[in-house]
């Protein structure tokens, strides 16, 4: 991000808040962590989200650096370790959106392929579909709009594989546009457009004999802009459903 960042920025990117957990709306071009170039990045601004807490909350998961979106917070461990609970379970239903290079025939499918990790010294890591072994990874994807040979696509992971989506829309042919890893020239040729895809919701079975707790983050000025009418036309505010005043949980 090329913005200065205030200290206690991301209150204005609260979604949801209870006891357990809090979850924001990350912001694109900002890593969750400190990665081997240190430099700015999310955890740096999270004591602003004690709330009378002794400690900062925890990453639950993660998101890319340039993905928005929906991000769940534990408040503490042992509220931390409930999540990751559910999200080995594979409990935790996450939706994304993005925009894609032509239009992706058949319009609804599952994506099932094996990743594998590569690096080499000129071009650092990435991940592939493996030949033989790797990772098992699994996304249900369908089309919600096309126009002008792009699509508006939504995603949801069954797997949490590192850049699972990213590596699953291009091996169909249909790249993210903006991912200037695995896009090829046609999906970054756009002029100022970054990597397009959004956390769209989450949702979480995190109490007995209530719903869900379940999020939505409305697209970034970026992302509705870059997408254009593609987007639903009531795409706004961000909603939340399920408890919102539990009693702090120390």
């Amino acid at each position: 991000m090329t913005q200065e960042l205030q200290p206690d920025f991301l209150l204005d990117r609260l979604l949801y808040r209870d006891g357990l957990i809090l979850v924001i709306d990350k912001p694109a071009g900002l890593p969750v962590h400190a990665g081997p170039k240190r430099g700015a990045n999310l955890e740096d601004y999270m004591d602003a989200l004690r709330f009378g807490l002794p400690d900062r909350p925890y990453l639950a998961h993660r998101l890319d650096r340039d993905t928005s979106g929906c991000l769940v917070l534990g408040r503490h461990k042992k509220a931390l370790r409930r999540l990751g609970r559910l999200f080995e379970a594979g409990r935790v239903e996450k939706v994304y959106w993005a925009v894609v290079e032509g239009t992706p025939d058949p319009a609804e499918r599952r994506i099932e392929l094996n990743l594998e990790k590569r690096s080499t010294a000129a071009r650092g890591w990435w991940m592939q579909v493996a030949a033989e072994g790797g990772q098992a990874s699994v996304t249900d994807m369908r089309v919600l709009a096309s126009a002008g040979g792009r699509s508006l696509v939504e995603c949801r992971p069954r797997t949490g594989r590192t850049h699972q989506l990213r590596v699953h829309l291009a091996a169909i042919g249909h790249p993210i546009e903006g991912d200037p890893v695995y896009g090829g020239p046609m999906a970054v040729r756009r002029p100022g457009v970054s990597l397009m895809l959004h956390a769209r919701a989450i949702s979480l079975p995190l109490y007995q004999n209530r719903p869900p707790v379940a999020v939505t983050a409305p697209p970034p000025p970026a992302f509705a802009l870059a997408a254009g009418d593609l987007l639903p036309s009531d795409v706004g505010e961000p909603q939340s459903a399920g408890a919102t005043s539990l009693p702090e949980v120390p």
